[in-house]
């Protein structure tokens, strides 16, 4: 007989009363009541789990199936029933049991809460606890409702080089990418390691940014998107930050920082209706065991008023509250979490892009204001996450984008084919990066990156099974 998911007996269970039905699955846990008995049977196909009775004078595999453990492999055929019992319309009684695996004794995941610094443990089978399970298939349906929106809107999706020649950020924090002998590396006449031996000819590393290349086809297609893996050679171990993240990063021709702010805030507030519409059940568990009141922040956030503040208005409100920080708001001064985090949750309640930032914290790219002083940059900071998204409009003027490179010491000839793009056809571009791991903290109520990421990367970190 052919296998019925879980959440098609369950999408409609009325209509499937009486029929015998196959049910694949793992035991979330199994009870023996004497004559009668029932599993908690979850296949994966969904979030909530069937329940199956046993009955011992009508099944023949009764006495081994009671005993199984948690995270037995089973295959259970029965007819569909209403359940007489509270907590589901409808039952499958068991006719036979088929088990492909039995799960011994020392199985870690027993029918307990378990905390999340055990679990993070355990990447390889935690994604059976229910939390993992609420916050994966939330991650799954916050990346599909990704590509969704942009689909909408005329978005085409592209996708760039993993392996770059170039740092987007300017900030050096890369991981290098060589096929030399670590053994043996080739040294030139100064005694520094020459790449030009190197598998690519030159010095290689992984992407902190799929920006540029986006830009280059955004010439092209107007509107497009690149949607993948990014990485950062940073030593930090916060909560916030992981080696190896993915980005949502969009690019759009004939815009400027208005239209970019559109688009970001149209776009985070898609994706929280999309989960309020689609993710229900994972939402009202998350909503009982991670944050209390997620949906109903949700819903505040799906139509909440983006406020638009330039960083130097925010640093002057900040100002006047440097006694409640770690690290003192002042002009010319990157904002810290906590800077954020106050604008977002104690002056404005809310949403909030800042706008127009010091030239000298910002990468070459961001097109120059009239002052002289800022740039046409723009953070979006939400309540208690702080920054989620990062974007510019790009410096389109060929003389002034040559000037900032100089400036900051960046080889020109590195850049000859970005500079192309401003000498044929150039056109006013913006562009943003929204962190899709921070947005999935933001959505499930999960306040460390670690529990967002199936199996994260971090400082000191890169197996798919940690010892306690």
């Amino acid at each position: 007989m052919q296998r019925t998911e879980i959440r098609t007996i369950l999408r409609d269970p009325a209509a499937l009363a009486g029929q015998t039905l196959r049910a694949d699955g793992w035991v979330k846990s199994a009870r023996d009541s004497g004559r009668i008995g029932f599993i908690d049977l979850s296949d994966g196909s969904c979030f909530a789990s069937l329940q199956v009775l046993l009955e011992a004078d009508s099944l023949a595999e009764y006495a081994e199936a009671v005993k199984l453990g948690a995270g037995s492999s089973v295959s259970v055929t029965g007819r569909l029933r209403p359940s007489p019992a509270g907590g589901q319309s409808h039952e499958l009684r068991a006719e036979s049991v088929h088990i492909y695996a039995a799960s011994p004794p020392d199985y870690p995941l027993q029918k307990k809460r378990h905390g999340l610094d055990f679990l993070r443990s355990l990447p390889h089978l935690r994604a059976r606890a229910n939390v993992f399970a609420a916050v994966f298939r939330v991650r799954s349906l916050l990346a599909l409702a990704v590509h969704r929106f942009m689909w909408e809107n005329g978005f085409v999706c592209v996708h760039t080089p993993v392996i770059t020649t170039s740092d987007c950020e300017g900030a050096g924090e890369m991981f290098r990418v060589t096929a030399l002998d670590m053994e043996r590396l080739p040294r030139d006449g100064a005694g520094a390691v020459d790449f030009s031996a190197d598998f690519f000819g030159r010095e290689a590393s992984l992407t902190v940014s799929g920006q540029l290349e986006a830009e280059a086809l955004a010439h092209a297609f107007g509107k497009v998107y690149t949607f993948g893996p990014t990485f950062r050679a940073e030593n930090s171990n916060t909560a916030r930050h992981a080696a190896e993240f993915w980005m949502i990063e969009p690019e759009i021709a004939f815009a400027g920082l208005s239209e970019d702010m559109d688009l970001a805030e149209d776009l985070v507030k898609y994706l929280a209706r999309d989960l309020l519409t689609r993710a229900e059940a994972e939402l009202a568990f998350l909503d009982r065991f991670a944050e209390k009141g997620l949906t109903a922040r949700l819903e505040k956030l799906a139509g909440a008023e983006f406020v638009r503040t330039t960083y130097t208005e925010a640093v002057a409100l900040l100002a006047r509250h440097n006694g409640a920080f770690r690290y003192e708001a002042r002009w010319g001064a990157d904002l810290q979490t906590e800077h954020e985090r106050y604008l977002t949750e104690q002056i404005w309640g809310g949403p909030v892009f800042v706008t127009d930032y010091p030239r000298e914290i910002k990468a070459f790219y961001m097109r120059a204001n009239d002052d002289g002083r800022t740039v046409a940059a723009m953070d979006l900071l939400l309540p208690g996450i702080g920054e989620l998204a990062g974007g510019s409009q790009r410096e389109e003027r060929p003389d002034v984008l040559r000037a900032r490179l100089a400036e900051l010491g960046l080889p020109e000839a590195n850049y000859a084919w970005y500079l192309d793009l401003r000498r044929f056809g150039g056109a006013p571009h913006a562009g943003f990066g929204l962190g899709f791991e921070r947005a999935v903290m933001h959505m499930t109520g999960m306040t460390n990156i670690r529990d967002v990421l199936p199996f994260p990367r971090t400082a000191g970190a890169a197996a798919s099974r940690r010892e306690v």
